[in-house]
């Protein structure tokens, strides 16, 4: 599908396009004149800005001059210009110079190249609109690939919207994480400053899952993921925090299913089988209305791509209606976006490196869950490890938070080395965490695996 990418103005968009020629030779002209100009602006513009190409050629080559810290006016630049072959395309030594002369300083330039975005965000969105147009009325498309286009579009739109928003100097950065600080300090519940994970020797090592974080919690198949996953929703969204969960693996009624009968204490098997004896359905109806109490918003569309999540998750949080992210799990989601020169492990690669941009755009946790490889199933103890992170490093590497699940039972270990029972036992295993300590955490579950103490 062809992407909504902008393209040059056609002859066509000249009548229809918002820009003005005369503000770009003022900013250029800025720029000849004044040595440290370009360093006042550098990250707020890039050459498609500009709507003529003649200027988009100038501004090239201002750049690469800056980037190369050459002494910029308007001698430099013309032989810049002649030693790239394009001097004469540009009009030539006499068009630079009428440039310069096109103003006295430039005190303004700032206000003008804020101007000057503003018009090729909005011709942006023209051609794009175009664009979505006809492929809106082509039904030969798939209108989630056309939705998903629509997005990409607009991100990166916002992108440049926002560019230099997050350049900081060093005192403000101070300041900034000063005040986080004292955020921090004010909502502190006994060190708690992130959001409950509902184990508390968990919550003591890392202060709760923080904003802008991606955690990984990873485990072999029927470990336990879903359900640990849940056991954090749960706590968080008692916590007085809105929880969404993006469900690949399991219907929402499947997952819905797990948190009543956690809530009620009933048998997971009779519950399913419809054998439920009056005061067990007594038990199920209260569990249901305090249930429907919490916060908890679950998606489970059959297919699932890091771009709907991503939409949806930025729907939610505009209005106040997403603190954190549960993903159920990474290798079933929906690639066909990417590239098909890319490998699996490219693959994964990508959508994990996406998910940590979501985390730190939306400046909430995402909780990632994933599979691990075999490997620990050949390793004494069979106790996973980073390494057997399932077909990409790149999940360690983009991970502020590595949890791997690790039951002995499960490993074949019926008793641990105090001869007591394995049976209901686990650990969190905290294999990498950015900001803080590692280690073990002990928890313990009922044999329906959904309820967890720990």
């Amino acid at each position: 599908m062809k992407k909504l990418t902008p393209s040059p103005p056609t002859d066509l968009s000249l009548l229809l396009n918002p820009f003005s020629v005369e503000l770009e030779e003022v900013v250029l002209g800025a720029l000849l004149i004044e040595t440290h100009a370009m360093s006042r602006i550098d990250s707020m513009l890039h050459k498609e800005v500009f709507y003529k190409a003649e200027h988009q050629l100038i501004y090239e080559a201002l750049e690469n001059m800056y980037s190369r810290a050459a002494p910029i006016d308007i001698i430099t630049v013309v032989e810049e210009l002649r030693s790239r072959g394009t001097l004469e395309e540009v009009g030539g030594a006499y068009y630079i110079s009428r440039l310069s002369g096109q103003v006295a300083s430039s005190a303004h330039l700032e206000t003008h190249v804020h101007i000057l975005r503003e018009k090729y965000m909005r011709r942006s969105l023209m051609i794009g609109g175009q664009l979505l147009h006809s492929h809106a009325a082509d039904e030969t498309l798939d209108i989630q690939d056309t939705l998903m286009e629509t997005h990409r579009m607009l991100d990166g739109v916002e992108g440049t919207y926002a560019w230099k928003q997050n350049r900081r100097d060093f005192a403000t950065l101070l300041q900034d994480a000063d005040a986080q600080r004292k955020q921090r300090m004010k909502e502190s519940r006994n060190g708690l400053t992130g959001i409950p994970t509902g184990l508390s020797a968990l919550d003591k090592m890392t202060s709760g899952f923080q904003r802008g974080d991606l955690v990984v919690l990873a485990a072999r198949p029927s470990v336990g993921k879903t359900a640990m996953g849940l056991h954090i929703a749960l706590s968080a969204s008692r916590a007085g925090h809105k929880v969404v969960v993006y469900s690949i693996e399991m219907q929402g009624e499947r997952l819905a299913d797990r948190m009543i009968t956690g809530q009620a204490g009933i048998d997971p098997s009779k519950w399913r089988s419809g054998q439920l004896t009056k005061e067990e359905l007594k038990k199920a109806r209260k569990a249901i209305a305090a249930l429907k109490k919490l916060s908890i918003l679950v998606d489970d569309s059959p297919s699932m791509s890091i771009d709907h999540i991503r939409a949806g998750a930025r729907m939610l949080c505009k209005k106040k209606q997403c603190d954190m992210i549960i993903l159920d799990y990474l290798q079933l989601l929906d690639t066909r976006s990417a590239s098909s020169r890319m490998n699996r492990e490219q693959v994964v690669a990508q959508t994990t490196r996406q998910a940590k941009l979501l985390a730190k755009e939306l400046n909430i946790p995402v909780l990632l869950l994933c599979q691990l490889n075999r490997e620990p199933e050949n390793q004494p103890g069979k106790i996973p490890a980073l390494e057997h992170l399932r077909e990409s490093g790149a999940i360690e590497q983009d991970a502020d938070v590595v949890l791997l699940l690790y039951r002995p039972l499960l490993a074949g270990f019926k008793q641990d080395k105090n001869g007591k029972s394995t049976e209901g036992v686990g650990y969190v295993i905290v294999a990498k965490h950015r900001n803080g300590e590692t280690g073990r955490v002990k928890f313990t579950h009922n044999k329906g695996m959904n309820v967890f103490e720990g």
